[in-house]
């Protein structure tokens, strides 16, 4: 029986039962990327107020940095220019993205922003095809640089960079037992349970996760007229070609899971698997169109 369509995926985590009432659990809520985000750690509540303001202001960092919408973010600034001198973060970003880009075959490609730009706009993403191409991107730690006409997004991969980057923080502060949440999630400590919802299909699944972080892509989440979200590198947006309404991840960093979670939802069997043995993947979640689920 299928549950009720929800037009957004919804990921629901609990704590485990003993921490969920102790008297040191600490919260908060906020907004950043577009979406709501939480954390919630334990321990002294001087010491997780302190932590809390730490993580508000990596939180804005990361903002800063890879956002589309702020003119000044460096990722916008490198769209604009098509060269950027990246600052630490920025780099070991680039880097990630690399290593997503190879182990998804390219399907995972952060050059995929005129795709998007044309989309929203109306106009055939197939016009821009030629514009897409990670392996046009050459960046080293002095400077990145963009083929003419290039655009990068990180919205399949910043958000997990921001979870870790809270995430290790956290732990360097010695918090033992948190929650991260800022779009994708990262636990420390645990056993955590993760709620799995697809947008036709509802809830389908839990997991139960330690010490590692889960990151979710449904492209019918938000959709584009009568497209999902993610595209595919090639340009070609049509729904007929993707296998999966959703594909979960879970992996040693938030950072991997997004972007595998997001390149995935293109991948056939072959890939899934061979993306499957990465040492830093640990599990791979598939729910296709009729909403039938395969755990790997």
């Amino acid at each position: 029986m299928k549950i009720s369509r929800r037009r957004f995926l919804s990921i629901t985590a609990t704590f485990p039962a003993t921490f969920a009432v102790a008297a040191e659990t600490h919260r908060w809520h906020g907004r950043a990327f577009g979406s709501e985000v939480s954390l919630r750690i334990r321990g002294p509540e001087r010491a997780a107020n302190e932590a809390i303001s730490e993580a508000r202001l990596l939180i804005r960092q990361a903002e800063k940095l890879f956002s589309l919408y702020d003119p000044e973010s460096a990722l916008v600034q490198l769209n604009q220019n098509g060269v950027l001198r990246p600052s630490a973060h920025f780099l070991r970003l680039m880097r990630s993205a690399d290593l997503a880009y190879r182990l998804s075959d390219g399907l995972f490609d952060p050059s995929v922003q005129p795709l998007w730009d044309n989309a929203v706009q109306g106009r055939d993403p197939a016009e821009v095809s030629h514009l897409v191409g990670w392996e046009k991107v050459r960046f080293n730690a002095a400077r990145v640089a963009l083929a003419p006409g290039q655009a990068l997004t990180f919205n399949g991969i910043a958000q997990g960079f921001a979870t870790d980057l809270v995430s290790e923080r956290l732990q360097v502060l010695g918090f033992t037992q948190s929650l991260v949440n800022i779009g994708e999630y990262r636990g420390t400590g645990g056993p955590w349970t993760l709620g799995l919802s697809n947008p036709s299909h509802g809830m389908v699944d839990t997991h139960t996760f330690k010490d590692s972080a889960v990151a979710t892509s449904s492209p019918l989440a938000t959709p584009i007229g009568d497209h999902g979200h993610i595209f595919l590198p090639t340009g070609q947006a049509s729904d007929d070609r993707r296998p999966w309404s959703t594909v979960s991840v879970e992996a040693e960093t938030a950072t991997l899971a997004d972007a595998l979670s997001t390149g995935l939802v293109w991948a056939d069997m072959r890939l899934v698997e061979k993306v499957r043995q990465f040492p830093a993947v640990r599990r791979v979640t598939l729910v296709d169109e009729y909403g039938d689920l395969l755990n790997l």
